[in-house]
């Protein structure tokens, strides 16, 4: 079977070999040609590029163990390194990489530079106190500290 390819069809969009479906998961009938028809997409609600380069930014276990140690409060590049046990330079690094996916913000303090999450990137979780990381694109719960990882 091959793919099927999408075509611009006068009532929306629609695949070559007449079947297609709505863009909100529910198939809109056109009653005149029995065919099945999309509608465009006039914007993009999950901000794709923006979510997508978040996610990658957090794909690294060592940036996730930086927005960990933010969440405490703000850090010049030089603790991190110290609480991480990593070289500065790797620390730098992945902090310009996170601060490029807009997850930290960045100030100077004399000759340091500091640096803190996002304000609205820490949102609290209704009851028990949980904590998410909210991308704007979906939220990531933030593990208690109390909860012991799952062996595989």
């Amino acid at each position: 079977m091959s793919p099927q390819k999408f075509v611009p069809g006068q009532a929306g969009w629609s695949c070559a070999a007449g079947r297609s479906y709505d863009v909100r998961g529910r198939p809109d009938l056109d009653q005149q040609s029995d065919s099945i028809r999309l509608r465009p997409v006039d914007k993009d609600s999950f901000q794709s590029t923006t979510c997508s380069d978040q996610l990658k930014a957090l794909s690294e276990p060592l940036r996730l163990r930086i927005i960990d140690l933010l969440r405490h409060g703000e850090m010049t590049v030089g603790d991190i390194a110290e609480f991480l046990e990593t070289e500065l330079v790797t620390v730098s690094h992945h902090l310009k990489i996170l601060k490029h996916a807009r997850l930290v913000e960045v100030e100077r303090d004399g000759r340091y530079m500091v640096y803190r999450l996002r304000k609205d990137l820490l949102t609290k979780g209704r009851g028990r106190s949980r904590e998410y990381l909210d991308l704007g694109c979906c939220r990531l719960e933030v593990p208690s500290a109390d909860s012991e990882p799952e062996q595989a």
